[in-house]
């Protein structure tokens, strides 16, 4: 493999600006690389013309300036997209039947337009479950992603795509789309480093499904990449508002670099009351937990009411038993779902509920809020697992002791606080294990200060064999 390939987006643009490398030589290397690696991962289900990816090249809006700016901070870097954030030009499915056939966007989506602005170009659209609901990245229009350090096991959903491409070298820097886990746990399950920032940090503008309804405050848009470094590199490009996306708040983002880890509470834990860790991710998180110790002081605690936070998520996206969802579906014309979509929403039945119920659950979730809170009161950061295992086998997602898993990433969609994840160790079997930093709301900044801690003692992202 070329060695470029291994560096960090960061890095690469550096090396373009210092006249190193040029920006085609990059492009044609991740091209070479996608070439390579997609026949075995089936990440990439579209790659971008690679004359718009080029110097001299021409946007797909039809402009008549060059692609990227030359002096961008991520200038003549490729970056990934996965394939329910919109790029001009090109037809985003959200992995469902039903769009398929629909017409090509327009525009690109507002964080897209941000990373080209910045000197980046879009080189791929990634793979993901039917209309995101799985956590798990398989489709009916394109089969599944495999993890690339075993490809019996899933790169996991819903921006599974994007964490195989990039672990795998085709992509330095992606965006993804977190409402459970999705951004989180794919980088887990494939050894990388990603954010889902505080609910409201960045415009949704351009995501498929688009922002709205009750789950408004669950989701958020993040980057994915190998190093955390270009996690800190993107952040700032990609903040604030649009005009387009009401929700988006223009907050102050603080540099990871002033953050002095012997300032900070840390709290950790291993078991939330829902789904305890295995042995080895136990292990893993034990350990980061240590290794912080030496520079801050760390205490193993829990919020009590973390407990409940699978229940709440379910309840949010389930009042309905689900018929929002299937009503969705068909109006976009997926008459057939994915059996991974279908589990995933038979779940739902079980939290249906009237109009007084709804109420009860709202006000169960405001509670759950104020008492997650609270608990900052002692703690500026919270070390626990991403899941409770290595990446799962292609298709046991949904069996119900798996599943319970992705409560530990569902307690902080709950709270919309900033959480990364970032490789610090692996299996038996050599599969990435991540631990999850949690920080408080609008400090990005402190959860990415320590996953890069964790990055630089524990090693991070390592290459997959093959």
């Amino acid at each position: 493999m070329n060695e470029l390939l291994s560096y960090s987006a960061t890095h690469q643009a550096r090396l373009i600006r210092e006249r190193k490398i040029s920006s085609e030589e990059l492009i044609q290397a991740h091209l070479d690389q996608i070439a390579r690696v997609n026949p075995a991962i089936n990440a990439v289900v579209e790659l971008l013309d690679p004359e718009t990816a080029r110097p001299g090249g021409r946007a797909r809006t039809g402009a008549s300036a060059p692609l990227f700016d030359a002096a961008g901070p991520l200038s003549g870097v490729p970056f990934s997209i996965k394939d329910s954030i919109e790029v001009a030009g090109t037809v985003c499915t959200a992995g469902t039947l039903g769009r398929r056939g629909a017409a090509p966007s327009t525009e690109d989506a507002t964080l897209v337009a941000r990373l080209r602005a910045a000197g980046a170009l879009p080189i791929a659209r990634t793979n993901l479950p039917d209309l995101l609901f799985a956590f798990e990245s398989d489709n009916l229009l394109y089969g599944a992603t495999n993890n690339p350090y075993d490809l019996t096991c899933t790169s996991g959903g819903s921006s599974g795509g994007e964490a195989a491409l990039i672990a795998s070298c085709g992509s330095p820097l992606g965006l993804g789309s977190d409402c459970a886990g999705s951004v989180r746990l794919p980088a887990a399950f494939c050894g990388i480093a990603s954010i889902k920032p505080t609910s409201g940090r960045l415009p949704r503008t351009g995501h498929f499904p688009p922002a709205g309804g009750w789950i408004e405050a669950l989701w958020q848009i993040g980057p994915m990449a190998r190093y955390v470094e270009d996690l800190s590199t993107a952040m700032p490009l990609l903040i604030g508002t649009d005009g387009r996306d009401w929700s988006t708040v223009s907050m102050p983002l603080h540099d990871p670099r002033n953050v002095k880890p012997r300032e900070l509470r840390v709290a950790f834990y291993t078991d939330n009351g829902i789904a305890a860790a295995d042995a080895e991710v136990s292990q893993v998180v034990r350990a980061a937990a240590t290794a912080l110790a030496a520079e801050a002081r760390v205490e193993e605690a829990r919020p009590g009411c973390l407990e409940s936070a699978y229940d709440l998520e379910m309840k949010l996206l389930g009042a309905d038993g689900g018929d929002g969802l299937w009503q969705y579906l068909a109006e976009l014309g997926s008459t057939q779902v994915h059996p991974l979509l279908r589990g995933w929403v038979e779940k739902l039945e079980a939290y249906r509920t009237d109009l007084a119920g709804f109420h009860r659950y709202w006000d169960e979730w405001d509670r759950y809020r104020v008492e997650m809170f609270a608990f900052l009161r002692d703690y500026d950061v919270i070390l626990c697992p991403a899941y409770i295992h290595a990446a799962l086998p292609h298709g046991t997602s949904t069996l119900d002791e798996n599943f319970r898993g992705f409560s530990h990433t569902m307690a902080y969609n709950l709270t919309g606080w900033p959480a990364a994840v970032v490789r610090c160790g692996e299996s038996a079997g050599g599969l990435p294990i991540a631990v999850q930093v949690v920080a408080r709301p609008w400090r990005e900044d402190v959860a990415l200060a320590v996953a890069g801690w964790l990055e630089g003692a524990f090693g991070g992202w390592k290459a997959p064999m093959g």
